[in-house]
């Protein structure tokens, strides 16, 4: 079985670390929104939540909520940069384009209604990973 570090695939190998960084990142992120340490940030929500999040106790649970969520996915960028570094099999490059096509929806979503560089960045990111998996180069590591 192949491996992008044996194979030495830098597009890959540049995504899977991609993904390693916002693992960190998430896993982070959400740990704090849990505990309750911070609150949400405007700016990465639509306006329409943000108006219906006015009362300081649901804008608290709310942001306890996507701490879980933002958690969640933290592993399973943590799994897809597995995943990629991997690069042996079919499981591995679905969940690969699966995830990344996921978070291009994720971040459309946020970017509803809002300019803001950071999502705008990831979206980028996410739409040259998304190239990059599509690859005959990279898809034949998987295969």
């Amino acid at each position: 079985m192949w491996t992008a570090i044996e194979s030495r695939n830098v597009p890959l190998l540049l995504c899977a670390a991609f993904y390693a960084v916002l693992c960190v990142f998430s896993l982070v992120t959400g740990a704090i929104y849990m505990g309750g340490r911070r609150e949400l940030n405007p700016l990465e929500l639509p306006d329409s939540f943000v108006e219906s999040l006015s009362d300081p106790a649901r804008r608290t649970a709310f942001a306890r909520k996507m701490g879980l969520v933002t958690f969640v996915v933290g592993i399973v960028q943590g799994m897809t940069s597995y995943a990629m570094l991997r690069a042996g099999s079919p499981a591995s490059y679905w969940l690969a384009l699966g995830f990344t096509l996921f978070s291009i929806c994720s971040v459309a979503f946020k970017l509803k209604g809002k300019v803001n560089a950071f999502p705008l960045m990831k979206l980028a990111f996410y739409l040259a990973i998304t190239v990059v998996l599509l690859l005959g180069g990279t898809r034949s590591l998987f295969f």
